[in-house]
């Protein structure tokens, strides 16, 4: 709970100007948080339909597509979905995104592995 949902779920009881004084927040703070509530509900909306859509594209790959391939696989879908919209979907969400730093990376600890291990050959 932030500041201001402290305030709004207050304010009932010891009014905003109280509680905003109290707190060390500005009233007009409060006010604009709180007209920013429809747009705030509304993108969790859209958040949530999209982890609803990401979800099966990264289930039927094993969970090994990363950001750029998922959001190639939705557009292909036809939706308009941009790759910095998706990624923080997926980790709120709880999908582990893959990355690829350019080593292959050991699925269970989530570590890039030592290219000399991968080949086969030392140093």
């Amino acid at each position: 709970m932030n500041r201001f949902q402290f305030v709004a779920g207050h304010q009932a009881r010891y009014g905003v100007k109280r509680l905003c004084q109290v707190i060390g927040v500005s009233r007009s703070s409060f006010y604009y948080w709180r007209s920013g509530a429809e747009a705030r509900a509304a993108r969790q909306a859209a958040d949530a339909a999209l982890a609803g859509r990401i979800r099966p594209v990264h289930a039927e790959h094993d969970g090994t597509y990363g950001a750029p391939r998922i959001t190639a696989e939705l557009r292909s879908a036809g939706l308009p979905v941009c790759r910095s919209a998706g990624l923080p979907v997926c980790r709120s969400a709880g999908l582990p995104v893959c990355r690829s730093a350019g080593l292959p990376v050991c699925r269970s600890a989530g570590l890039p592995v030592c290219r000399s291990t991968v080949n086969g050959s030392r140093g």
